[in-house]
Parts: C-alpha cells; structure tokens; sequence
C-alpha cells in the first residue's frame, strides 16, 4: 500500500487542523492504520492507531482527548482531528499501516510508511 499524507500547515495555539492520509495500490480495510510525529530532534512519537474497521482506537501519551483519529474504507482514507493544537504539538506527521494482523496497539508492527507532512503551530 502507498500512503500519502496531506493537511498540515501554519496555525495559531488553539486552532484544529485535520490530517489526511490516501491510501492506494491495495485495499485499505485490509491495514491497521496509524500517525505517528517527529519534531525537530526529537525521536518519532506515536500518535494514534485505529483497527482495520474503526471501531477501536488507541493514543499515544495524553494525546486523547485532543486527537482523534479516524477513517473511511471507501474513500480509501486515514484522518487524524486536532484540536486545541499547542506549540509542543509541532511535528512532522506522518501516517503509517500494517497488515500484521489484527493487533492496533502493537506500534511495531507499522512497516508501511506516507512521507509526512509539516504542522507548525505558533504561540
């Protein structure tokens, strides 16, 4: 499966932004799906993962409650809502996948990576 992540940018403390992750070359309900984030020096992070339909989801950290990650089969694609962003929230976001199974939490099963995408949020 290639992936390809989009939606990040520029915001202000506060604001939401809502990531996007295409799937394509396979069938995407067949994936777990995941984000994952780097900041500048900073090892990557896992963010949040969702099973192969949606119906469970996990969070890295603190995240839940701010994050929520979803997505829909038919349009091939992987969502990650941000809300109340905060400067410590910037990153390089990248989604990733696996077909390892049905397992979502185990975060080393994701080999499947998208290439990223820059959220930067100013104070």
């Amino acid at each position: 499966v290639q992936l390809q992540a989009s939606g990040g940018g520029l915001v202000q403390s506060g604001e939401s932004l809502r990531l996007s992750c295409a799937a394509s070359g396979s069938t995407f309900s067949n994936y777990i799906g995941g984000w994952f984030r780097q900041a500048p020096g900073k090892e990557r992070e896992f963010v949040a993962a969702i099973s192969r339909r949606g119906g469970s989801s996990t969070y890295g950290g603190s995240l839940k409650g701010r994050f929520t990650i979803s997505r829909d089969n038919a349009k091939n694609t992987l969502y990650l809502q941000m809300n109340s962003l905060k400067p410590e929230d910037t990153a390089i976001y990248y989604c990733a996948a696996h077909n390892a199974g049905l397992d979502f939490k185990n975060v080393a099963l994701f080999n499947y990576w998208g290439q990223g995408t820059q959220v930067t949020v100013s104070s």
